[in-house]
């Protein structure tokens, strides 16, 4: 139920709302437009109007996926310190989650990256900006952008591991001694 001062979704967002929805869930190759259009609840013509093909929708998901992402991401390392071991409790809430996927990136190179070059393009855009987030957690130096990218190689790999395995804890242990180890003072 919308409430009398929010205006309900238009279309497009309705479009957008149910790929991303599906496409994190279930896959972009399996995942129809039909399927798209019967969960946005617009007709077939208004589909196509706002998105002329699949491609352009995924491109969007993506996009849409971004944004959304990154404020999440910003604001938890936030909230849990802003510190370089922020990523640590800040990715247990996402990893541990009912509906963690993996990462929309990795998993849309996976199925799209040869037949969709815009999709490793921007999957690039996306890691770029992630590891700039971990470059803000930590102080300045020659290495930090050095850094800043182990950091969030490791947070690719912790991602991956948690999507395969049962459970997120090793994930998360090993993801612990990574940035224990990378952010230890010299001696």
């Amino acid at each position: 139920m919308t409430s009398p001062d929010i205006p309900a979704p238009g279309a497009r967002e309705r479009i957008l709302l149910a790929a991303h929805d599906l496409f994190y869930r279930e896959g972009i190759r399996a995942t129809g437009i039909d399927r798209v259009i019967a969960e946005s609840g617009v007709a077939k013509l208004s589909f196509y109007r706002h998105y002329p093909s699949k491609n352009d929708l995924v491109l969007a998901f993506l996009d849409h996926r971004h944004a959304r992402w990154m404020a999440w991401f910003e604001e938890a390392l936030a909230r849990h310190g802003g510190t370089p071991q922020a990523l640590v409790p800040a990715l247990k809430e996402w990893l541990a989650s009912a509906g963690f996927r993996g990462c929309a990136f990795i998993n849309s190179v996976g199925e799209l990256g040869e037949a969709l070059p815009q999709v490793n393009e921007l999957t690039r855009r996306h890691k770029a900006d992630m590891a700039k987030a971990i470059a803000a957690l930590l102080p300045p130096s020659p290495r930090r952008r050095l850094l800043a990218a182990d950091l969030a190689t490791a947070v690719d790999g912790a991602i991956i591991r948690a999507q395969y395995d049962d459970d997120p804890k090793p994930a998360l242990a090993s993801l612990r001694r990574i940035v224990a180890a990378l952010t230890r003072p010299a001696a």
